[in-house]
């Protein structure tokens, strides 16, 4: 067998046996759009990686450690990217000059988590760093989806609710889900964080992470 030929079959055998991250990328639907508003996307992101965090603290094994390492990561960079090419501009722009301080506080706090997920997504499971790193990246992450929940997404929410010319929140909502299935799956903190440049550098990130993530352990 040639040397292309061979290549060829363990990369149909390698996408034919792996498993696809948890929530993974599924078409989006316009029905569960109607029924899913900007807080509930985000709150339910929210929930899912305090869920991994638990699940990283409570594993007895490496493999499990592992697993849910990269789903974390990959959920918090959707996320995270997500938020800053859809919802953050939506602050600006329907928030006026607080929507856009909200948004400048966010993005900052944003560049620390990532710093930190860069550090812990490069960890090994069995490093004496992998439980304090992703403790200080929760302690951050936890204070500010709870500034989120507490301040942003009602403001929002509200002015959403009061504009005539807006989007309404189920369409931001939309937006936000579909955003997240073509961004990096990877921490990257040097790249920037508001569009247009963010969405350039993400299209070019993405496929190269999402290639890596055919390699990675993902829960079963």
């Amino acid at each position: 067998m040639s040397l292309l030929r061979a290549s060829r079959s363990v990369t149909a055998r390698t996408l034919k046996a792996k498993p696809l991250p948890r929530h993974s990328f599924a078409p989006f639907s316009s029905t569960t759009a109607a029924m899913t508003t900007i807080t509930d996307a985000i709150t339910e992101d929210h929930r899912e990686l305090e869920e991994y965090y638990q699940t990283i603290l409570d594993a007895k094994d490496e493999d499990t450690r592992t697993r849910y390492q990269n789903q974390f990561t990959w959920e918090l960079a959707r996320h995270s990217i997500g938020e800053e090419l859809v919802v953050y501009p939506a602050m600006e722009k329907y928030l006026g000059a607080d929507g856009k301080a909200k948004a400048d506080h966010d993005r900052e706090e944003h560049q620390t988590v990532k710093e930190h997920l860069k550090k812990f997504q490069d960890l090994h499971a069995s490093s004496p760093e992998f439980i304090p790193t992703l403790k200080t990246l929760m302690a951050g992450l936890s204070k500010h989806n709870k500034e989120e929940e507490r301040d942003d997404l009602p403001d929002l929410e509200r002015a959403l609710a009061s504009s005539e010319t807006s989007k309404d929140s189920e369409d931001l909502a939309t937006s936000f889900n579909r955003t997240k299935m073509f961004v990096p799956t990877r921490s990257h903190p040097s790249a920037p964080n508001k569009p247009p440049f963010e969405t350039v550098v993400g299209l070019m990130a993405a496929p190269i992470d999402h290639l890596g993530d055919l390699f990675r352990k993902f829960p079963k």
